[in-house]
């Protein structure tokens, strides 16, 4: 598996490089969390030898996110010289914002949008200033499974090189590549609210559970397959996630005007 996944990680940076000469963009912009999926995005732009701009954005952001997005940051300088480290901070950003809706507007979730769709506005900001494509970090459970993304959010990139990757390859391939052990390791969470929910239990799963739905989905259901409690739990939860996020899995619907019905 492990010259598998090397080899994965180099035609993954030989694409990004592709993708970069047809589209005439000249640097990588990467949304840096602290988590495993941006620091392996970040990796692979960095091994492209292309300027890869390593963006923190806090935004009430918890100090142990912040400290592993830094540490991750300075690695990645230490290993390749194309690699800046910027910091744009949100929080009075979206506080004034906050403060503009709270009588009216107020809702958890959407706020938790909201602060997602701030980070992807400042991404483009440093993208257009350096000439730069924006880096998706969503694995393919996520990307394609649950749609466990904000629309117009972290789902607003202009490449996604980890999509088709499930998360147990993820944390394999940044083991393989040397990232450091607090990344691949750390407990997956979005840094979105402002309390210590972690994704797996937002989402009533774990990745591995979830990584099992998605393949058994894929397999049409075999009806010879008979499922234990928790796994029928953990494929409802999956298809019901699936459904709810089908919008944000394909292309925005299009009146054609000329279009036979």
């Amino acid at each position: 598996m492990k010259t598998k996944l090397i080899a994965e990680a180099h035609q993954v940076m030989n694409w990004m490089k592709g993708y970069a000469a047809s589209s005439g963009r000249k640097s990588w912009v990467v949304g840096v969390s602290g988590g495993v999926d941006s620091a392996l995005s970040s990796t692979l732009a960095a091994m492209t030898g292309l300027p890869t701009h390593c963006v923190m954005m806090p935004c009430q952001t918890r100090s142990d996110q912040t400290n592993r997005g830094d540490i991750h940051i300075e690695w990645l300088k230490g290993r390749f010289s194309n690699v800046s480290k910027h910091c744009i901070d949100l929080t009075r950003t979206f506080e004034a914002f906050q403060q503009g809706t709270t009588f009216d507007y107020a809702n958890d979730l959407a706020y938790a949008n909201t602060k997602s769709r701030l980070r992807m506005v400042a991404l483009y900001q440093v993208a257009c200033v350096n000439d730069g494509l924006v880096v998706g970090t969503g694995n393919k459970v996520e990307d394609f499974g649950i749609g466990f993304f904000t629309k117009y959010g972290d789902g607003g990139v202009d490449i996604s090189p980890i999509a088709d990757f499930l998360k147990s390859e993820v944390r394999e391939m940044c083991k393989q590549l040397g990232v450091l052990p607090e990344l691949y390791n750390a407990v997956p969470t979005d840094g979105l609210w402002d309390d210590t929910r972690t994704d797996e239990s937002a989402i009533g799963a774990t990745y591995d559970e979830l990584e099992w739905a998605l393949k058994f989905s894929e397999d049409k259901f075999d009806p010879s397959v008979v499922l234990t409690p928790r796994q029928q739990e953990v494929l409802n939860i999956y298809m019901k996630r699936h459904i709810a996020g089908a919008h944000k899995l394909t292309p925005i619907p299009t009146f054609l005007r000329n279009a036979t019905l």
